[in-house]
Order: C-alpha cells, then sequence, then structure tokens
C-alpha cells in the first residue's frame, strides 16, 4: 500500500485525519508571519497602593480619542457663548425699526442742511439761482456764514450787546431795568469751558451782524430781512431777559431796547499804530414785544 495514499495513517499520524481539513474556510496563518493579525495584550492590573481618582482635565490623563465618552458635565457646544442682548439688539422689533427710521430722518436732514449750506457759499450757479429763496429761508437767520477772520483786515474791535427792558407790573405801572450786558453773560459761560456750545459763541454776535447788515445808519430796516433780523434778535433778548427774571414775580416785559459798546482792541506793544481807547455807543429804538412772547413764547 502507498505511504500517501489516503487511508493510510502515515499522512495523517496515528491521531487521525488532520482536523485542519474537515472545517471550512482558509487555514490559520502559521506562527511567526508578519500578515498575521495581532491582538492587543490587556492592560496589567495595577499593582501597589490604589492612588486617588483621576478627575477629568487632569493633564496625566491620556487625550480623549474621537468619538470617545466624556465623562463628567457635558462638554461646551462649539462657537460664541451666548449671552443676555444689549443696545438696539435688546429692543423690541418695533422699537428697532423706529431706530432705523430716527436714523435715516436725521442722516437725510444732515445731507440737506450740508447741501444747502454748500449752495449758500459756493460761487453763483444755475442751482442756487433757480432755488435761491429756497436757500435763504433754510440759511437766515440761524445758518447765516461769516468769512471775516479769513478777510485782509480781520475785525479788531470788540463789540458788545447790551439790552434793557420796560416792565409793566401787576398793578399797572411800568419800570425801567438797567442795561443787562448780554455779551458778557455768554463770555463768562464759555470763559472755562472746553467744549462750549455753538449757541453760547455765535447766536448773539451773529444776530447783531446779521441786524447791522440789514438797517441803515438811521437804524431802519432795509428790505424784507431787516424785519426778519429785528424779530430774530428781539426773541434772543427775551429769552435772555426772562433766564435772568428781569420782570420779577408779576412783571411782564412790554418793550425791549439793544445798544452795542464797540471799543478797539489795543496793538501790541512794538507797534506804533495809534488807536481811541474809548467805546463807542449804537442805541436802538425801542422794539413792542408781542404777547405770546412776553409770557415765554418765541413769536
Amino acid at each position: 500500500m502507498d505511504a500517501y495514499d489516503e487511508g493510510s495513517d502515515a499522512r495523517h499520524g496515528p491521531g487521525g485525519p488532520d482536523p485542519r481539513r474537515a472545517l471550512p474556510g482558509p487555514a490559520p496563518a502559521p506562527e511567526g508571519r508578519e500578515d498575521a493579525p495581532r491582538r492587543r495584550p490587556a492592560p496589567p492590573a495595577s499593582e501597589g497602593p490604589a492612588g486617588p481618582p483621576s478627575t477629568p482635565g487632569d493633564p496625566a490623563d491620556p487625550p480623549a480619542a474621537p468619538g470617545d465618552p466624556v465623562d463628567g458635565p457635558s462638554a461646551p457646544a462649539a462657537g460664541p457663548p451666548s449671552g443676555p442682548r444689549t443696545g438696539v439688539a435688546a429692543l423690541p422689533l418695533r422699537h428697532r425699526i423706529g431706530a432705523a427710521v430716527a436714523l435715516v430722518g436725521v442722516a437725510a436732514g444732515v445731507c440737506v442742511h450740508l447741501g444747502m449750506t454748500f449752495l449758500h457759499v459756493a460761487p453763483a450757479n444755475t442751482v442756487s439761482k433757480e432755488h435761491s429763496r429756497t436757500i435763504e429761508d433754510w440759511i437766515y437767520p440761524e445758518f447765516e456764514q461769516n468769512w471775516k477772520l479769513f478777510a485782509p483786515n480781520p475785525l479788531q474791535q470788540n463789540i458788545a450787546v447790551q439790552a434793557r427792558a420796560e416792565i409793566r407790573t401787576a398793578a399797572g405801572g411800568v419800570r425801567t431795568t438797567g442795561w443787562y450786558d448780554l455779551s458778557a453773560q455768554d463770555g463768562r459761560a464759555i470763559d472755562g469751558n472746553p467744549l462750549p456750545s455753538h449757541t453760547q459763541q455765535n447766536e448773539l454776535r451773529r444776530a447783531w451782524d446779521f441786524l447791522i447788515a440789514t438797517h441803515d445808519d438811521d437804524n431802519r430796516p432795509v428790505g424784507l430781512r431787516g424785519a426778519l433780523s429785528e424779530a430774530y434778535l428781539r426773541r434772543i433778548t427775551v429769552l435772555r431777559l426772562d433766564r435772568a427774571d428781569a420782570a420779577g414775580p408779576d412783571g411782564v416785559v412790554d418793550r425791549v431796547q439793544l445798544r452795542s459798546r464797540t471799543t478797539q482792541v489795543p496793538p501790541p506793544e512794538w507797534s506804533e499804530e495809534q488807536v481811541s481807547t474809548t467805546p463807542e455807543y449804537r442805541t436802538l429804538p425801542w422794539w413792542p414785544v408781542p404777547e405770546d412772547e412776553a409770557r415765554g413764547g418765541v413769536g
């Protein structure tokens, strides 16, 4: 009998047929091959006394692999932390819409004012000639421009505007106040103030310049702008006198009168120029005050 016959025990040995031939599938890789899968050995049990339990975030702990569960409190969500809204964002929707509409209105008003001012100071052109009346109504008297600071011979005078009033008392009598120096009031408000208001610096001065430019040497108004300048300066004067409580508790301002006190600015010591230091006065006639202005209105 052949030694390699299927029925022979010489090939399979005394233990019977090779059990690997009876199992389906590929045969296990022999030991020593590189492509054989290797199992990771189980970590050895810790020896010695047990230490304190590790806490999340301990530097000794190995970093968690992606997808591994995290012990303890849940990890914060990605992105910036959410907090309470502040400013306009905290307002309700209708209030935000209102704020946006107000902002657009303010921006439009600023653009219109800048456009009117530009057309007023720019050289005469087709647009300024066609809309000259609209531009003048917008500019005068509050926003009139003055370029005397840049003239070849700037102003060298100090002009103080003063006012007094006739007061009608509750008993029917009339009394005349003393002269109030309105320019000195503005000077005291500006002195030491790092950010004085435009009103304190220019309102009274520009009103007086406007009046002088629209009146003749006899203090008579010339044209419609002359009457407008009188009404503008009168309103300013009544408001200033009311602020100073010139009428008293029961009195009413019936008429006002204004004057200017002009003094020349002394020349520097090194100059040979000689100027007079005597004040010059220009007194305007009495102006009646309308009833609504006398009681706190502006006419």
